[in-house]
């Protein structure tokens, strides 16, 4: 049996495995690295006790966008288990209005039987300007949102809405905590990680240039690196 720390990933909506490919293959030397269910459920408290239910005793936590509101969750249901933390491109605030709203079009857009118009919309809110023309980071996004599928994205979505507000526990959260942001995240600012890694109290802020939300897809061997620190470093 491996002695080697245990590393939970957590997609965000509409990502698989796929989103953390490059740091699962550069960082199994040092983590068995295992990546958790975010398709079955359709609340956030359901997909962090299917997560919980399938992890180690004890292990790390990665968790990018919605799977950042699923690893605040899992520092509420069960801290005790979670050696480390990691959000990346992620918020602790719940949806605007606006926000919702536009969630609420996307899903009745997905219903109506128009689902594969979904990941167009959201592409440009995903990555950099400058990466919507890298046809091979494009296709490999456009191809992971296929695979989660509409029936996965409407749980996701509805879970998302119906998140809890993570800022009055951010205090709490006592482990070496790395909060993670692209400089060009339209979708979850850079000042909504800086609130994050204020409030908590071992918590180191980076900042990924030339990237937007999906950090760990745009700019992999950078978001590899911080992370390879975090899990070696970081006390």
């Amino acid at each position: 049996m491996s002695d080697r720390p245990h590393l939970v990933f957590v997609p965000g909506l509409l990502c698989d495995a796929a989103l953390w490919a490059h740091q699962i293959g550069h960082m199994e030397d040092i983590a068995d690295c295992h990546v958790g269910d975010t398709r079955s459920d359709d609340t956030i408290a359901g997909m962090a006790r299917t997560i919980l239910q399938g992890a180690p005793q004890r292990f790390a936590l990665a968790g990018l966008s919605m799977g950042g509101y699923v690893a605040f969750e899992i520092m509420r249901q069960a801290p005790e288990r979670v050696a480390r933390l990691a959000l990346l491109d992620t918020a602790a605030t719940p949806d605007t209005e606006e926000r919702r709203q536009r969630r609420l079009d996307l899903i009745k857009l997905a219903e109506i039987g128009e689902f594969k118009g979904v990941a167009p919309r959201l592409l440009p809110q995903f990555i950099h300007p400058d990466r919507l023309l890298d046809g091979t980071l494009t296709d490999a996004i456009m191809e992971m949102t296929q695979r989660v599928g509409k029936d996965a994205f409407l749980r996701q979505q509805n879970a998302i809405m119906g998140r809890a507000d993570s800022r009055p526990h951010l205090s709490s959260i006592k482990v070496p905590t790395l909060v993670l942001s692209g400089r060009g995240d339209v979708m979850t600012p850079v000042e909504r990680h800086v609130e994050i890694a204020e409030a908590i109290p071992k918590a180191r802020l980076a900042i990924v240039e030339d990237s937007g939300h999906l950090t760990t897809m745009e700019r992999p061997q950078a978001v590899t690196a911080l992370l390879r620190d975090w899990m070696i470093y970081d006390r």
